[in-house]
């Protein structure tokens, strides 16, 4: 990536005139669009050393010349999908660096990741790393994909406010661009979440079309949340590790993207979240149909998709996750007198069955076993605290 010509032009979308410049007047109105504007106008400020982020650790290497950027899923050219593709399904051959006796399901290297997952499950969901370890989680896939597949890109997300209809989106539509399509249609029931009644979406069944169709799937499942009637097999070990092969089943639905996943929604739980366990805690609430993590995960559900030990099977996990990386990016930096504050907030619990058990901390260290990339494995959270600090250098368009 050019760099310095990159950050010219995110500089230059960030440029208003008249009435319209930075900073925003009491008048103006904001938006999920000026949010996004402000937090990366104020990442390149934390860059070129104008405004402070409260940490003492930010690489020399990350500038505004290194400094990566993460795009939304739509927004890549079609050559550019082409090729986040080509790296998925080089991932999804490449042989598994685990113990075949110890996890005898995990037949790739995507397979990895998936056990790592599976591994970590009670301690990185609804406790104090929740956001810090996905993080480390994906900066470490897209690693994989940089360093072990040759892709030249950078880990696109999936923006949860930009496609009403997801079933016929860039990312689910089936053609050669797509993340696959939607799971063929089947007859079967929908769950419940919560108090929520979530029907039944148009998919269900295996995915057949698009250019990753008939992928097979053998970890899990542990926590599926699929029609029982629809036959998924059992794994043959009570851990999930076992191979169960069988097809990837995706139910892709617009319950989640047309109710609860508007940009007014995304924009009040940023703005309605004065600390990190408030915000965590409404964006990842396990019963709430209005929770944004949960909807995008239950809006491609099927199977892996809605069980969330082995979730990240779901090729598209990494999309969403993305975009949950970028939702709390936006919200550390939008405010430039709160940035300091929000950088380096840490709150929760260490274990999910166990809310009220001890208390995490900043130094606690996190681990990725065989997916961490070389040298970078057991590093402590409040490295994890900025996208430009620690072992990361990349922001958001």
């Amino acid at each position: 990536m050019a760099g310095t010509t990159v950050i010219k032009a995110l500089v230059a979308a960030l440029c208003f005139t008249g009435a319209s410049a930075w900073p925003f007047s009491k008048r103006q109105t904001l938006t999920l669009a000026t949010v996004q504007k402000q937090a990366l106008d104020n990442a390149l400020k934390v860059l070129d050393g104008t405004l402070s982020d409260g940490l003492t650790n930010r690489l020399s290497t990350c500038n505004k010349n290194t400094v990566a950027v993460r795009k939304e899923y739509g927004d890549l050219s079609k050559d550019e999908r082409k090729e986040y593709i080509r790296a998925v399904q080089c991932i999804l051959k490449a042989p598994s660096k685990l113990s075949a006796s110890k996890y005898p399901g995990a037949k790739s290297r995507y397979d990895d990741f998936t056990v790592v997952h599976m591994n970590m499950t009670p301690s990185v969901h609804a406790t104090a790393n929740f956001m810090h370890w996905h993080r480390y989680y994906i900066w470490a896939y897209e690693t994989a994909l940089r360093t072990e597949c040759d892709y030249k890109g950078y880990q696109p997300y999936w923006d949860w406010s930009k496609y009403p209809d997801l079933v016929n989106s860039p990312i689910f539509n089936g053609d050669e661009w797509s993340m696959g399509g939607n799971g063929d249609p089947v007859q079967h029931t929908g769950m419940q979440l919560g108090t929520s009644k979530i029907p039944a979406g148009p998919g269900g069944g295996c995915v057949t079309k698009g250019p990753l169709a008939n992928i097979t799937i053998h970890l899990g499942p542990l926590m599926s949340t699929m029609d029982p009637k629809l036959g998924i097999k059992n794994n043959p070990r009570t851990d999930g590790y076992g191979d169960n092969p069988r097809c990837h089943r995706r139910d892709v639905n617009n319950f989640f993207s047309k109710d609860y996943l508007k940009p007014s929604d995304l924009l009040k739980q940023l703005t309605s979240s004065a600390d990190i366990k408030t915000f965590q805690d409404t964006l990842q609430s396990a019963t709430s149909a209005g929770a944004l993590h949960v909807g995008g995960h239950f809006s491609i559900w099927g199977d892996p998709g809605g069980d969330v030990y082995v979730s990240p099977n779901e090729p598209a996990f990494w999309l969403h996750h993305g975009q949950l990386d970028r939702h709390w990016w936006m919200w550390s930096l939008y405010q430039e007198k709160e940035i300091t504050k929000r950088t380096s907030q840490y709150d929760g619990a260490t274990n999910w069955m166990q809310p009220n058990g001890p208390k995490g901390k900043a130094t606690d260290p996190q681990w990725l076993n065989v997916v961490a990339p070389p040298g970078k494995e057991g590093i402590a959270s409040k490295e994890f605290f900025s996208t430009t600090a620690g072992p990361f250098c990349y922001v958001y368009q």
